[in-house]
């Protein structure tokens, strides 16, 4: 556009050609003529019928303001900015995984680099994913586990300077059976693992899930009480 402003072309035309140009669609038999009286090369006027797509200056620019800004962030607040990222794009974080620190994720990288083209499009995602959580390990960023109390359903949440995962970052455990745990646990308190299954609905195998990674510590099984749990009671009871 600037070329053939600086050629003589009307500003409008100008600006019509670029767009045309950029996006593929070439040049009018009108356009070149008018190209022509202003003395544009013919080379010039026949790359533009070439091109098939040019990326905006203006862009470009967007793209690396929005760059700066996520680096300013990841620089400054590193906690915030994992946490948010890992919420908008989890990838395949596996909390079991993170739960075994820098080295357990180093060693899930390299089984998952080992197997290159070979690797399926999920595995690739995940890979991608651990590089930026071994990236926030070793910049100090702590991860704690999935808590019933304290974890949201998918959201990564900042909790003392550390990251809380979300109960949807355990793998096997899906968005519904999340939001189920939540709102449960909104709406009761829950003794029992058989209260938190029965209130939730959720599966036997999702119930394994959060045994397997501590997050039923605290409950007991069953609302059932054995005599010896029932208090003592006196001589006018």
């Amino acid at each position: 556009m600037l070329y053939l402003i600086n050629h003589g072309l009307d500003d409008s035309l100008a600006f019509n050609i670029m767009e045309s140009v950029r996006k593929g669609r070439g040049l009018t038999p009108e356009w070149e003529a008018e190209m022509l009286a202003h003395d544009v090369p013919e080379w010039y006027i026949w790359s533009c019928k070439k091109i098939k797509y040019m990326f905006p200056k203006a862009h470009a620019a967007a793209y690396v303001m929005s760059a700066i800004r996520l680096a300013w962030y990841k620089i400054y607040y590193p906690m915030e900015f994992y946490a948010a990222f890992l919420t908008v794009a989890p990838g395949g974080f596996d909390a079991e995984i993170v739960n075994g620190g820098y080295r357990r994720v180093s060693d899930k990288i390299a089984e998952l680099e080992a197997k290159g083209n070979d690797a399926t499009q999920k595995e690739n995602e995940q890979c991608t994913t651990l590089y930026l959580v071994r990236e926030a390990l070793a910049r100090g960023v702590q991860f704690l586990n999935v808590n019933l109390k304290k974890s949201h359903a998918t959201a990564f949440l900042p909790e003392d300077g550390k990251i809380r995962m979300p109960f949807n970052s355990l793998s096997g455990l899906g968005d519904t059976a999340a939001e189920k745990i939540i709102a449960a646990r909104e709406e009761y308190d829950l003794y029992s693992v058989e209260e938190l299954r029965l209130r939730t609905g959720i599966s036997k195998s999702v119930i394994e899930i959060l045994r397997r990674n501590g997050v039923l510590e605290g409950l007991s099984e069953t609302d059932q009480y054995s005599l010896f749990d029932l208090p003592m009671m006196g001589d006018n009871g």
